[in-house]
């Protein structure tokens, strides 16, 4: 268990130099993942309205929403995976893409 346990560590330590932008790809990808789902239940709820407004809201919800949800999410958990210990770090990351990747096979 011992050499499992040092990879792990040696592995979380090389990790914390990324977690940026290990956070914004997973928040990219979860967004990629569920954003055809979320316009489609926009797009369902708006379509009595005019077009006009139909166009401003998907250009808040998809540039301002979306792009502000990147933004501010990204630091937040990247700040949520650095409290993490040397230890976990690296099966909590493991974890977080097959999890992620199983999501991604589900939605297709």
């Amino acid at each position: 268990m011992e050499p499992i346990a040092d990879l792990f560590i040696n592995l979380s330590h090389w990790l914390r130099g990324y977690l940026s932008e290990i956070a914004l790809a997973i928040i990219a990808t979860l967004m990629v993942i569920y954003g055809s789902s979320l316009n489609r239940a926009i797009k369902r709820n708006i379509s009595q309205l005019n077009f006009l407004l139909r166009t401003a809201i998907f250009i808040l919800v998809c540039a301002i929403g979306y792009g502000a949800s990147l933004v501010l999410l990204s630091p937040l958990l990247a700040r949520a995976l650095g409290q993490l210990n040397n230890e976990m770090l690296s099966p909590v990351l493991l974890l977080v893409f097959i999890l992620i990747g199983f999501a991604a096979d589900r939605n297709n």
